[in-house]
């Protein structure tokens, strides 16, 4: 049994969970769930950031505590996840002790190795970000490139990760780990900051004090940055449990948005190395979801008047839990795995997932299941036929599982289901051909309609990942016992599983169709 760890960023408490939050938490989860389809033994961690200036403030302005703040807020977050049908096996806070536990023996680890050293630091600050920026990374020599506020001048003593020591071992790493960053792009684009230079970077404040305490200098907490990526060890037991740290680690799969690939294709490597162990095994970076072509949570609206200088901001926040309100889970769901590749950018409407959801689920899925469910009821009383052998959708349905298997290996939801859709339209293609609505009950309407309910039972173990409500309402309508979680892949996706004299239930439309 192999081993799969996989892990989302740790949301900021700063704010609500919006849907580009959904979008990752979605495809990790996911992408977790068929592991455990193909039989992996399976850890998604995700979790919430708790620290920081920007949480701090946030805080304040509602008038709270950080510690009350950030437990409303951590809540949210995991809310909106249940809401979405995660099946996460850790949410982790960075409040927590067992947090606190990890970053001061991982980073008191990296100081006795000797790549934390004393100095001052003055630089150019986004305290969004929680970043320093150089002025030729900035837009207008003042804005955050991904905020657009100015960014402040900051100055206090500090502690200094000695980043620069471990130039040439992060390119060595790249080079013999081709695959540790994907897509290659970002990899590339990870190796160019490298090779552009490293410099030592500041790991603690005295500024404030909402933070893990620096172990061996109670005057400083750890930055939020070096205290957040360590969450990755803590859920797998670092300085606490060697056994279980031992089990998981480095065979792990960050999936992160491109916004942080800095902070995790080249300081967290590094970080792992200064103190002894192995990076990560892999890291794969997503794009954004744009609203009018700007990053969603971020989007910019100026309506007159200035804001330190500059444009009036205003936050877009799309809520999870109102497109579930509006679509369901699975359409949500679908919707975010099936529209924008993982890798790259996509542009997030209304409209969208309107459109998406009337073409594959209402007319494609959702009629499938309709059709056959009602044909099987009029013409063979309710009670499925087995499949035969020699189906023409036999290849069809073979094609699917080989397609979503190496889809799915390769980090590409939207591939695996467009491979599903594949097998959905060779079904309806099928019924639209030998129209068994049309024929007299008889073995040559057994034949179509067996067919079609094999390819439906195939269908809902391949969505599962995706859709898993829906894959477990299709699987209990065709009369089979359990769930196609309890399956195991690609073994039961083999053409003939289903066993035939099973009844099969009519039902409401999965989808009723929507309007824009």
């Amino acid at each position: 049994m192999a081993r799969f760890f996989i892990t989302t960023p740790i949301y900021y408490v700063n704010d609500a969970p919006h849907v580009g939050h959904a979008y990752a938490t979605v495809n990790a989860d996911a992408i977790a769930r068929w592991h455990r389809l193909i039989g992996d033994d399976v850890l998604f961690l995700t979790g919430t950031d708790e620290h920081g200036l920007k949480v701090a403030q946030a805080a304040s302005e509602a008038g709270v505590s950080p510690k009350e703040w950030t437990d409303r807020t951590a809540r949210r977050f995991i809310d909106a996840w249940a809401g979405l049908n995660i099946l996460n096996d850790d949410f982790i806070r960075t409040t927590e002790d067992r947090h606190h536990e990890t970053v001061r023996k991982f980073l008191s680890q990296i100081y006795d190795n000797g790549f934390i050293v004393p100095g001052v630091f003055s630089g150019l600050y986004c305290v969004s970000c929680e970043a320093y920026y150089n002025e030729s990374e900035l837009e207008e020599g003042e804005r955050c490139p991904i905020h657009r506020r100015r960014v402040i001048e900051m100055e206090e003593e500090n502690y200094f990760f000695r980043l620069s020591s471990f130039e040439e071992r992060l390119i060595e790493w790249y080079a013999s780990f081709p695959d540790a960053v994907l897509p290659e792009a970002k990899r590339n684009e990870a190796l160019s900051f490298i090779r552009g230079g490293l410099q030592d970077i500041s790991i603690t404040r005295t500024s404030l004090s909402w933070g893990v305490p620096v172990p061996w200098d109670e005057k400083h907490v750890f930055y939020v940055w070096y205290d957040a990526l360590v969450n990755y060890l803590t859920a797998v037991g670092y300085g606490r449990d060697d056994e279980m740290f031992t089990l998981w680690w480095p065979h792990v799969h960050h999936l992160i948005g491109k916004e942080i690939l800095r902070f995790h294709c080249v300081w967290w490597p590094a970080m792992c190395m200064a103190a002894g162990i192995e990076p990560p095994g892999s890291v794969f970076v997503h794009g954004w979801l744009l609203v009018g072509g700007e990053k969603l949570s971020k989007t910019l609206v100026k309506a007159g008047g200035s804001d330190e200088g500059g444009a009036q901001v205003k936050l877009t926040q799309v809520a999870p839990d109102l497109l579930i309100g509006d679509f369901g889970v699975d359409a949500v769901r679908y919707h975010l795995l099936r529209d924008t590749p993982l890798g790259s950018d996509g542009e997030f409407s209304y409209e969208g997932i309107v459109k998406r959801y009337n073409s594959d689920l209402a007319n494609n899925l959702g009629n499938l299941v309709s059709r056959v469910s009602t044909v099987v009821a009029s013409k063979c009383g309710g009670i499925g036929p087995a499949p035969s052998s020699n189906s023409p959708l036999r290849s069809a349905a073979d094609t699917a599982v080989d397609q979503a298997v190496l889809a799915w290996q390769r980090f590409a939801p939207h591939a695996a289901l467009e491979a599903v859709w594949g097998l959905i339209g060779a079904t309806n293609a099928e019924l639209e051909e030998c129209e068994p609505w049309k024929l007299d009950p008889g073995p040559e309407v057994d034949d179509v309609l067996g067919n079609s309910i094999e390819a439906l039972r195939i269908i809902a173990l391949l969505i599962y990942p995706a859709m898993p409500a829906s894959a477990d309402e299709i699987w209990r309508r065709l009369g089979l016992d359990a769930s196609p979680r309890e399956s195991l892949l690609p073994r039961d996706a083999s053409w003939g599983g289903y066993p035939g004299g099973l009844v099969v239930e009519k039902g409401a439309p999965m989808f009723p169709r929507r309007k824009a």
